[in-house]
């Protein structure tokens, strides 16, 4: 016997909730995005990579209850790829939405993570969306879309490591209410390790201090340095049994250089130092 849709729907399981994602605040930048939330600002995020603002991002949308939709930018993404494309489907073609105009109908929350990778059309894509009007135009199907009430435009970048080649206009920049995400002080730094991996008050202390030493080392050179992210990482092998200094070479080390040389150095300085 063939059961109705309700009855089916009655029969599926709930999915369980997503846990709340652990952030620990740094500042005042909770209280800022919800002020931008209720004010329909959009909001720039800047600072280095590993130093929390995906996760920060995830936390707020968890905080207020939105969907959000997550967009990583490369040098490869464009306006298309965001508003959305026609499609072959069997014998029509047909108009599939992208996130960004997804989140402009149904009021979700849209981050592009590192939007100066992406290239310049999807910085005009934006512009209607990031002033009064709160618009936006689909080129292709000729319609002009009215985002939703609840939709915010959420972006993010490193001023550091863009610096020089790609950066964003002033023009595109003062649309945005922005906050600087920058590494945590060290108590903090060490209150972040242990929630999120359970490692031993002592053990993170040690790895905390390790990346400040290694933050201090301008005369490097190094691209990029030790981010809150390679800490969990070296925390959460630690705390499954993997030795601390493999833990620290593999995790923390070996992801800042292919420079043998200053792998070797940075090994040796971080073998005293746990």
């Amino acid at each position: 016997m063939l059961k109705t849709l309700e009855e089916k729907k009655e029969r599926e399981p709930i999915p369980p909730l997503k846990p709340k994602p652990y952030y620990r605040p740094i500042g005042k930048e909770m209280d800022v995005f919800e002020h931008a939330y209720q004010n329909k600002i959009p909001f720039l995020l800047k600072g280095p990579t590993g130093t929390g603002k995906s996760r920060f991002i995830e936390f707020m949308a968890h905080k207020l209850g939105k969907t959000l939709i997550t967009v990583s930018c490369h040098e490869e993404t464009s306006s298309t790829d965001l508003i959305g494309r026609y499609i072959i489907k069997g014998a029509e073609t047909v108009w599939l939405d992208g996130p960004l105009t997804i989140a402009v109908k149904t009021g979700a929350i849209l981050y592009l993570d590192e939007i100066a990778e992406a290239r310049p059309d999807i910085i005009v894509a934006i512009h209607s969306l990031t002033d009064h009007r709160r618009e936006l135009f689909i080129d292709k199907l000729g319609q002009t879309i009215k985002a939703h009430g609840d939709f915010m435009l959420v972006a993010s970048f490193n001023p550091g490591y863009q610096r020089g080649f790609k950066e964003l206009k002033p023009s595109t920049r003062q649309r945005f209410v922005a906050v600087t995400f920058n590494y945590p002080k060290a108590k903090a730094e060490t209150e972040i390790l242990i929630n999120e991996t359970e490692i031993l008050s002592a053990d993170a202390k040690k790895l905390v201090n390790i990346a400040n030493k290694i933050r201090n080392l301008t005369e490097l050179g190094l691209a990029e340095t030790v981010s809150t992210r390679l800490l969990v990482d070296a925390a959460k092998l630690i705390r499954t049994g993997l030795p601390k200094r493999l833990a620290v070479h593999v995790a923390v080390v070996e992801p800042l250089t292919d420079d043998e040389e200053v792998i070797n150095a940075l090994n040796d300085l971080c073998d005293l130092m746990i």
